[in-house]
Formats: structure tokens, C-alpha cells, sequence
């Protein structure tokens, strides 16, 4: 059901805000830059992690040097849980005969891991949602191709096995797992991918309200809260190796998306207190950059910082390889932390971040403003001021009103690029070292064309802007991004899995969104146009494959992605999240072909 203040059509929805906005007299301001220093002299602060956590670090040296680098995946030593003490473990680790370059037998410490250690995906347990059922009432109903809906109810399928819950073995000793105890059940992505990710979580709750899937989606929704309770913000993934950073902030949208499906108001009374608890996070300390224009004028914007200087422990060793030739210990701990915050943007990697686009240790991704971060933090304000408002808090509804105004205008005056028609991320000059204020220059947006350049187009203030939609669209059009089976993210072929050819779910569900809520003839033609081709290659991929995958190849219809520093991914959350979302807003005509 829909709840009375939000008819169906999403559009509505969003218009609500504009009428709160008009409730109010805003100042209108214009900005540039000033921001915590995030140099290589001055070390930024670290969250420490649990013991465990080293002790995994060294295994996962031991089996690297043991088992080489053919099918070598870092992450499934993290991923172990203890079956003893972690002291009477690490002594027996220390005991195991290695040679000088630190490998083992493999035979030896093939039986050190099955004597010492639960497999990696142990410590949770399959769990079949409730509100599961094989074909829900009402379930897609403009897909009208048998063949293409017979397909959706495999994609719907999907969520049993994909839904987990904690093992009883990481409540009764968490400190046992990398594992957290998350108090309600989950859906993850996929593969390797055993356990929450922030921002996919986004993707599979609009899958799963597509399916009908209430309580399951509120479920997501409170294990992210519960991150939030205990950390005050939340993690990139629920595992203790995680801590150091989040992933770009979608809960708010996570909670709106459920309340406008369910009408539930006490949800969202319950959810406010987090959001705004999370929007504090992202707007103060490391991640508060000041912008400053030519006319002394200020706002606050955002940027991605990890709370880290070590490699990833759940990628020690690919990392610790990139930073071998570095020799100068703050420099390398600068590096580690541009790796970590990379990561905490969700694209991780890609030339978008790089300094020097051949050079993976020229990461800087806290030197930069990203469009996208920003945009999404706006939405957060949205959501907030709305959600504030149903829930009867006049004050915070005034409050994040003002807050969104005052980032719309900031993102307008530092990201907006008028001759391209496109949001450009901004670099921060080599003044930050210093926290000095630098005035805004133009020469300091990235002129190279990526998906996120796009992604305002998902907000309201942008794609109510019908001028704007227009400019913006026949910008993407021309920008080299659109291709046979969707958007591509950049339009560098570097490797790097957030780069050319690769296209994601999250990035065409963005922006096919935006252009088909703007009202503008050419741009929904645009939107179906890229929702067809993306719906079209995920079917082919899995007739062809069987599965769905993390990430597809959109130059060729039917292809799966690849690159960067592990296999392609199978399952796939936020992939099923997002066909299931365009097949219920595009549907399927019986007599449009299906195949590539």
C-alpha cells in the first residue's frame, strides 16, 4: 500500500518538496574551497580494528607466499572465524615451520586452517524471508512478454537464496568472527560478497519492493541503523574490518523509498534519529571540506576519508604490492589511506580518483570534491526534511530544508559545468595542506567525462529543471558514455573495474530514474531507450550464464564485466535490485523482442 501523502508515481513524491521549499524564504549563496588537511606530512586519524584482524593479516601473507597468486583471493582469510582462543591460535600460527620467504607447506597449513579455523560464509546461515512468495500479488504487472516475466520471477527468485541471518556462533562469541552480529536477517550481494554492503543495500531494497518484499526491505533498513547506533555512521560492510570507513550514504533514500511503499510513519519516526546521526558524519571533521568563491562566500561540501593508513585487511597483500616502491613511511601511509577512501566511494578503483591515470599509486581520491557524494548528502537533506515533516518535527524539517538549499546553490557554483552540460568533481589544490582557503578556479574541475557527472540528475531540484534536463541530456548523449548495452562509467580502458567498458546497475538505475522523472518527452525516451539495452544484456548474460552478474561489459549485449582485483561476481544483488525496478516502472510489450 501507499501511504496518503505519496501517491504511486514517484514524481509526486519529490514535488512535495518543492511546496516545502517555497514554505520558506532561503538565502541564496554562492561558493570555494577550504578543507582538512590530507597530506602525507600530517597523518589523518585511524579507527583501529580488532586483534583478529592482524592475526588474518599474517595468514594471509603465509598463504599468498604458500599457495601463489592463481585463484588467490585475500578476502577468504578475513572472512574465517576462530575455533579457539585467538591466542592459542596465534601460537600454533607461530609454530607452523616456514621457510624464509614465509610460505609453509601447503600441505601444513592446509591442515592449520581446517584444524584452526570455521570457512569463510560459516558463521551465517541461510534464511528464507517470511514475506517470500513465488509470484506476489500484483507482482510487475507491465510486463506483458511471457518469456521476459517467466525470466523476472527467476530474478525474484533470487532473494531466498540470497538471504542470510548471523550464525548463533557470532552472538555467543563475536570475537571469534570478522562477522558482526547484525540482530535482523539480510540480503547480500553475492560470492565472495558474503555479508552487507552500504550502498548496495539501496539497490536490493528498491528490488525488493518491487517484489512485494516489506518486511524484508525494513529489515535492511534496521541492520543499517544498528551500524549507526554502534559506530555512529554506517560501515562499508558489516565485518569488523570494515570500520574504518562507510560507503556512500543512501540510507535516508533506503528509508523514504520504504515509507513511500508502506505509508509506515512510526518507521520513519524511528529511522530519524540515525539519519540525522549519519548526515553528521559526512558533514563534519575529515570529511567537512569549506568552499570559498570569488566573493568571500562560504559552504560546506563533502569528500570521501577513510579513517585509515594501513592496507586493506581484507586486501593486504594486493596492496602492500602496489606500495612496495614506496619508500617514505608517511607517503606510503598516504597511499593506503587514498586506497581505503577510494573504496569508501564505492568505485573502487578507477581513473576518476587518479592523478595520473597509468599509475595506480597516484590515488587521491581525499583531494577530491566528488559530484556524486554530494548529491547524495542533498538527498539525505531532502529525505530527512520530508520524513521529518510526516513524522510532525517541524524544526528539522526546517532545519534539512535549509541545509538542502544551501548545498543545491554549492553544488551548482563548484560542480556545475555549463559549456559541457555536465557536474564536474573538483580537485583540491595542494593549499589543503595547509587548510588555507583557496579560491574556486575553473581549471580545477576534472575535465574527463564519467558516469557520475550525470548522477544530479537523480534529485529533484535537477531534474525538475526542464532547461537543465535538456542541456544535460543531449550532453550524455553526445559524451561517448551510451552504448549497445548501457552506460558505460568512464570512457578510460584502464583495468580498473569502475572505468571503460564496465557498466553498473546503480549508475543506469541513477540516471535512467532522473531523465524519465524530469516530464521531458526526449529525456524519458532517453531513459527507456538506456533501461531497454540494460534489461536486454542482463537477460542474455543469464540465458547464456545462468546467473546474474555484479557488473556487465555494455559494449557488447549479453556480457559480463571484468577487470580490477578480483574475478567477476555472480548472485547479484544490486543487479536483480535494478532490472526488477525497470521491468515495474518500463515494463515489457508482449511483442518487444527480448534477445539481443
Amino acid at each position: 500500500m501507499t501511504g496518503s501523502m505519496f501517491p504511486s508515481h514517484s514524481h509526486s513524491s519529490f514535488s512535495l518538496f518543492s511546496s516545502l521549499l517555497l514554505s520558506l524564504l532561503l538565502p541564496t549563496m554562492t561558493f570555494t574551497t577550504k578543507a582538512s588537511p590530507a597530506c602525507t606530512s600530517e597523518p589523518g586519524p585511524v579507527k583501529p580494528t580488532i586483534p583478529l584482524v592482524a592475526l588474518f593479516d599474517r595468514l594471509q601473507e603465509t598463504a599468498l607466499a604458500t599457495f601463489g597468486k592463481t585463484n588467490f583471493d585475500p578476502k577468504f582469510y578475513v572472512d574465517l572465524s576462530l575455533k579457539f582462543e585467538l591466542s592459542k591460535t596465534q601460537t600454533a600460527f607461530d609454530q607452523l615451520p616456514k621457510s624464509a620467504n614465509g610460505s609453509a607447506s601447503v600441505k601444513d597449513l592446509k591442515e592449520f586452517i581446517a584444524e584452526y579455523f570455521e570457512d569463510a560464509g560459516e558463521d551465517m546461515v541461510l534464511a528464507e524471508p517470511e514475506d517470500f512468495v513465488p509470484e506476489p500479488e500484483g507482482f510487475l504487472p507491465k510486463v506483458k512478454n511471457p518469456e521476459v516475466r517467466a525470466w523476472a520471477l527467476e530474478v525474484h527468485l533470487l532473494w531466498k537464496n540470497l538471504s542470510r541471518k548471523v550464525s548463533d556462533g557470532v552472538h555467543k562469541r563475536p570475537e571469534f568472527h570478522t562477522l558482526l552480529p547484525l540482530p535482523q536477517q539480510f540480503v547480500i550481494p553475492g560470492s565472495r560478497f558474503r555479508e552487507v554492503y552500504y550502498w548496495d543495500s539501496y539497490w536490493v531494497i528498491r528490488g525488493l519492493l518491487a517484489s512485494k518484499m516489506y518486511d524484508t526491505a525494513k529489515a535492511v533498513v534496521s541492520n543499517l541503523i544498528y551500524l549507526i547506533e554502534e559506530y555512529g555512521y554506517v560501515l562499508n560492510g558489516a565485518r569488523a574490518y570494515y570500520t574504518n570507513r562507510s560507503q556512500p550514504p543512501l540510507l535516508s533514500a533506503m528509508v523514504f523509498e520504504v515509507y513511500k511503499r508502506t505509508g509506515d510513519v512510526e518507521f520513519a519516526r524511528k529511522s530519524l534519529p540515525a539519519l540525522i546521526k549519519e548526515h553528521e558524519f559526512w558533514n563534519s571533521g575529515i570529511h567537512k571540506v569549506t568552499v570559498q568563491d570569488a566573493q568571500a562566500q562560504k559552504h560546506t561540501l563533502s569528500r570521501y576519508y577513510a579513517m585509515w593508513n594501513k592496507p586493506r585487511p581484507e586486501s593486504s597483500t594486493i596492496d602492500k604490492e602496489f606500495a612496495s616502491n614506496i619508500s617514505n613511511v608517511y607517503e606510503k601511509q598516504h597511499f593506503y589511506r587514498e586506497v581505503a577512501s577510494a573504496a569508501e566511494s564505492g568505485w573502487d578503483f578507477s581513473t576518476r580518483w587518479m592523478r595520473n591515470h597509468s599509475d595506480f599509486t597516484t590515488l587521491a581520491t581525499t583531494s577530491i570534491l566528488p559530484v556524486d557524494l554530494n548529491v547524495f548528502i542533498l538527498r539525505m537533506e531532502h529525505d530527512i526534511a520530508l520524513l521529518a515533516k510526516v513524522t510532525g518535527d517541524c524544526n528539522i524539517a526546517e532545519r534539512f530544508l535549509k541545509a538542502s538549499e544551501a548545498r543545491h546553490e554549492a553544488i551548482k557554483t563548484v560542480f556545475w559545468n555549463a559549456e559541457k552540460g555536465q557536474w564536474l568533481d573538483y580537485w583540491l589544490g595542494n593549499s589543503t595542506c595547509n587548510a588555507e582557503a583557496q579560491t574556486w578556479e575553473a581549471c580545477n574541475q576534472n575535465q574527463n567525462v564519467f558516469a557520475s557527472n550525470f548522477v544530479p540528475l537523480w534529485i529533484e531540484p535537477f531534474f525538475s529543471d526542464a532547461s537543465l534536463v535538456e542541456k544535460v541530456t543531449r550532453s550524455l548523449q553526445s559524451s561517448g558514455l551510451l552504448c549497445d548495452a548501457g552506460i558505460a562509467t568512464s570512457l578510460t580502458k584502464s583495468g580498473e573495474q569502475w572505468d571503460f567498458p564496465n557498466g553498473w546497475a546503480p549508475i543506469q538505475h541513477m540516471i535512467v530514474e532522473g531523465l524519465s522523472r524530469s516530464g521531458l518527452k526526449e529525456a524519458k525516451l532517453v531513459a527507456e531507450d538506456i533501461a531497454v539495452r540494460w534489461i536486454r544484456t542482463n537477460y542474455v548474460a543469464y540465458k547464456k550464464t545462468g546467473t546474474m552478474h555484479e557488473k556487465y561489459d555494455v559494449e557488447k549485449c549479453g556480457a559480463f564485466g571484468g577487470g580490477g582485483e578480483y574475478i567477476p561476481q555472480t548472485g547479484f544483488g544490486w543487479s536483480n535490485g535494478v532490472v526488477l525496478a525497470f521491468l515495474e516502472e518500463f515494463g515489457w510489450p508482449q511483442d518487444r523482442r527480448i534477445n539481443c
